[in-house]
Order: C-alpha cells, then structure tokens, then sequence
C-alpha cells in the first residue's frame, strides 16, 4: 500500500500550505507550466514529467508568439503597477520591481524578452512611457501619464485656475506687459543731441522794421474857392472812411506776441506714457466690470417700493442671498421677515464717513474701500481703496446710487 497523505489539519499539511502561499526561488519556476517547485529535485521532477514535455513542444512550434506574449503581459502589469502605486513621482525601478513580484501570480522576467531589469528600464525610456534616468544608485524612472482622462482632467484643472484669478491679478498682468512694451518703444526712439549755435565772423545778423505813418494833411480852404455846405450823410461818410483807415494803420502798427507766450496759451499738457497706459487701463476696466447688476451678499440695502405695503417701505435689511444675479433674499433688520425682491425694489444704503463700503459697480467692481465724502446735493461720493495693489487709490463717483 502507498503512503497516506496526512491530513488536513495535521501539522505537516498546515507548514506545506503555509510555504505554498510565500514566494519562492525563481530558478524553480515553469513560466509554460505557471508551476512553481519548492526545490531543485522537485523542479527535476516536473521537467521530466510528459505535461511539461507538452508545453515545450508547443513552445517550440511558435517560440515568438509566446515570448510576445509574456513580454507583453509583463510590461502592462509593470506600468500598472508604476501607475497605480507610485503616479507620476521619480522611484527607483527596483523598488517599482519589488512591488510588482510580490505577487506570486506574476509574469517571470526570465520569460521576456528582457534579460535583466536595467534593459527593460531602457526600453522603457525608449518607447517614452517614462522618463528614465540613470544615477549612482540605479536607474530611475517618472511614469508619463498619457491617458486621455487625465488630460481632459488637467485641462480642467488648467481652465478652473484661469477662471479663479479675479480681474485685479489679470489686469495687473496686463498693465505689466503694457509698461515693457512702453520701454521697447522709448528705447527704439533716437536720441537727438543738442549741439552750440555756430556762424561765420563775416557774417551779419540785421534786423530792419518797417514803420507806416499815415499820411494826414490837413484841408486848407482858400478864400478864392467857394465855400459848399456839407450835408450830414456825407459827413457820416467820411467820419466812417476816417475810422476804417485809423484802424488799418493800427494793424500795420501792432506788435506781434512772442511765440513761447502763443505757446503756453494754445498748448496743452501730453500726457506721458505711463499716463496714458493708466487712463486706457481705467477705461478698459470700466467697460469691463460695468455690469446691470450690483446685488451682492451682505450688504445692507433699503426696500423703495410700495408695492408690499407701508409697513416695508423703506425699510433696511442684509441681503442674504443673490439668486439669479438680479433678484436677493433680504432678511429686514427690524422685524427679521425674509423677502425675496428684484434689484430694481432695492437701493444700497451708504455707511458713514470713515466706514468701510463696497463697491458694487464699475471700474472697481468688487474692491473694498473706505467712505470719504459724501455730496448728497450731485448724488457722488468719494471713496479710498482700502486694500491691494490699488491701496489708498481716491475715486470718485459719478453717482453713488447702485454703486456702493
């Protein structure tokens, strides 16, 4: 009778299986088989035995197909072994290798196409999967994530963080890259010398005026020519006549104005370069942030319609939230009722002087400032920025209704 086989339970059978579940040395494992020996005699055994022959007969047959395959099959499993545990971070490949065979299910690298693990981290850097590199202590690789998912997610990522830089940031950019290009084109301007006045000794600046006295002589009447009486529509005549002729000889007469004083008068300040880049930027800005709407979280405003009755006119309250950009939920400080109303039933009410306000519209939509006058008279007040790069800027409203 042949041996029994322990049992189940029994201490042997519990230390096999135990040894069964660990790794095992790699020179005793079919790859054909998927079989893995415990030891040399073990591994003698299998390949003499007639399965094993088998495998080797359809190896033989079509060698290539089979070591494509395993190559293949050990190449996805190593980048998804890279790509799940490690992502797109710089590891030593053996590290990356050690990871992958601890699974005892794994493809062998003995039955690859690669002989060691240094080449296949070559011919990873040479299809671009990764990005190798080779250091003192081994071969390094970084996974390069190609999948289109990823894109489309970094795309978004991309797109969300243009979308989060607010106006300010953006035209701080811009006013940047329009002060350099004033610079390449103050640079590109030829510069003109002043040089000294030069002339010959021989010559002779002359000046000549030219003066006109009128020639007035008076009329003698002769006691010999006949004395004619004058009627007054010629004496008007000739009053005129004598007018026009005293007011041309005075023109003839009249001494020019210098040109610098012609100058001053006629010729208004340029504005410089830097000026104005400022004055575009403002205006560009304005027609930027200027919107139809200015309801905003926060804010105290005042209901001024009628149509809800007497008991909320006029009445103050917090916009708790802005629906549609147009309509606010406005919770009254007196009473505590809850209203929603169009923009077009509310008006922000102003904070004393000294305050802290926010704009609401226009140029600088957004920024928080400080009230510093108030004109009730021309409906504009004046305003501080009290943060940011634009700290202690002074703007003045054209009306600050809507506005703050």
């Amino acid at each position: 009778m042949g041996k029994e086989k322990p049992g189940f339970l029994t201490p042997k059978a519990i230390a096999n299986r135990i040894k069964s579940k660990g790794l095992q040395k790699l020179r005793w494992y079919c790859q054909m088989c998927e079989k893995q020996c415990r030891d040399e005699n073990g591994f003698k055994c299998h390949a003499m035995s007639e399965s094993h022959q088998r495998q080797l007969l359809l190896f033989a047959e079509n060698s290539g197909k089979f070591m494509d395959e395993f190559s293949s099959q050990f190449n996805r499993e190593y980048i998804n072994t890279l790509k799940r545990r490690f992502g797109t971070k710089r590891v030593h490949s053996n590290v990356v290798y050690q990871e992958y065979i601890s699974d005892r299910n794994h493809i062998h690298m003995n039955a690859t196409r690669w002989l060691t693990l240094s080449d296949y981290v070559k011919y990873l850097g040479r299809t671009g999967a990764c990005h190798v590199e080779e250091t003192e202590k081994g071969w390094f690789i970084t996974y390069i994530d190609r999948d289109p998912e990823t894109l489309r997610r970094q795309e978004e990522a991309e797109k969300k963080k243009k979308l989060d830089l607010d106006d300010r940031q953006r035209q701080e950019l811009y006013l940047q890259k329009q002060i350099e290009r004033a610079k390449e084109k103050d640079q590109e301007i030829e510069t003109h010398e002043a040089t000294e006045l030069q002339k010959s000794e021989d010559e002779v600046i002359k000046i000549s005026f030219k003066k006109t006295v009128p020639n007035l002589k008076p009329s003698i009447e002769t006691d010999n020519a006949p004395k004619t009486s004058k009627s007054d529509e010629e004496k008007n005549q000739e009053d005129n006549d004598e007018k026009t002729r005293i007011l041309e000889d005075d023109k003839k007469f009249k001494i020019p104005l210098p040109k610098e004083d012609k100058v001053e008068k006629s010729e208004k300040r340029k504005l410089s370069a830097l000026e104005e880049i400022l004055v575009e930027e403002e205006k560009k800005r304005e027609k930027q942030n200027r919107k139809d709407y200015w309801l905003h979280k926060n804010i105290i405003v005042k209901v001024i319609t009628k149509k809800l009755g007497e008991k909320y006119f006029n009445k103050k309250g917090v916009v708790q939230d802005v629906v549609d950009l147009y309509t606010g939920v406005v919770k009254l400080n007196d009473t505590g009722t809850v209203l929603k109303l169009d923009q077009a039933h509310l008006e922000s009410v102003l904070p004393a002087i000294g305050k802290k306000v926010l704009i609401l519209n226009g140029a600088y939509r957004g920024e928080v400032a400080i009230m510093e006058d108030i004109n009730p008279d021309k409906f504009c007040a004046t305003v501080s920025i009290a943060a940011g790069p634009l700290k202690g800027k002074v703007v003045k409203s054209g009306s600050y209704n809507n506005h703050l």
